[in-house]
Formats: C-alpha cells, sequence, structure tokens
C-alpha cells in the first residue's frame, strides 16, 4: 500500500470517528445502528489498475444525520483490461465482483474505501487490493 492511500484510508476513519462519536443507545441518543441489505448508493472508483461500480450491500450502518457510515460488503462490477501475453486467454474485461470495505455519505455525496481480492492466476499470487471510491446517495 502506498503511503498516500494510507493516509488517505487513516484520514476517512479518523472524521468517521469524530462525527460519530460512542454514545449509549438510547431512545434519547442521535446515533442509529441497524443492519441493512441494500443502502441506495452508487459509487464508481479506482483499484488495481482498473475501476469499479458498486452498490453499498448488505452492513452495518451508523446513521447521525447527515452523515451515515456503512460498513459491509460491496457488490459490484469491476472493469480491468487483462494483460496476458499475446495468445493466450484473457479474462473478461468486465467481471462482477464482491468486495468489503467503509462508505461514508455526507447528504448525497459518497467517499468509499473497498477492498476486493484477486484471485490466483498461472502468473500472480492472490491478494487483497485496496482501491478509493466516490459516489451519490439516494
Amino acid at each position: 500500500m502506498t503511503s498516500r492511500f494510507q493516509l488517505a484510508i487513516y484520514s476517512l476513519l479518523s472524521i468517521t470517528m469524530l462525527c460519530l462519536q460512542a454514545k449509549s443507545q438510547t431512545p434519547t441518543g442521535n446515533i442509529q445502528t441497524k443492519p441493512v441489505l441494500f443502502d441506495g448508493l452508487i459509487v464508481a472508483g479506482y483499484l488495481d489498475q482498473g475501476a469499479y461500480i458498486n452498490c453499498a450491500g448488505p452492513g452495518i450502518k451508523f446513521n447521525k444525520k447527515p452523515v451515515t457510515v456503512l460498513l459491509g460488503l460491496l457488490p459490484g462490477l469491476r472493469i480491468k483490461e487483462d494483460k496476458v501475453a499475446p495468445g493466450a486467454p484473457k479474462n473478461s474485461t468486465v467481471t462482477p465482483s464482491l468486495g468489503f470495505g467503509i462508505t461514508l455519505a455526507y447528504k448525497h455525496l459518497a467517499v468509499q474505501a473497498p477492498v476486493y481480492y484477486n484471485s490466483k492466476s498461472s502468473t500472480k499470487n492472490g491478494e487483497w487490493k485496496p482501491g478509493i471510491g466516490i459516489g451519490y446517495k439516494f
């Protein structure tokens, strides 16, 4: 991971912690925590020299108006040109994928820090790849 990316992740986590301070979950508390199956978000971003488009899937949602933080699974599509030797079979440019990560939404603007797994191939070992994206909350 590059130091710029680590700085971005740590900054996002710091902002999240500042916005969502730990308080009791009483009816008078203003932070709501609940599980969600789908939270109306669509995000596009950069990952491993390619792009992704996803929505926020099942996860845990922390809500303190106007800020929402979602920690969960991210189903979507990855778009990446497969670089192989000439004549070798190539994977599809667009592939379905499932990652996980954190999404921070302020009003209708969403920022996401996902992690996706690149499976093992004949030339590379499998490894986790972090990304960054921006999107819209419906």
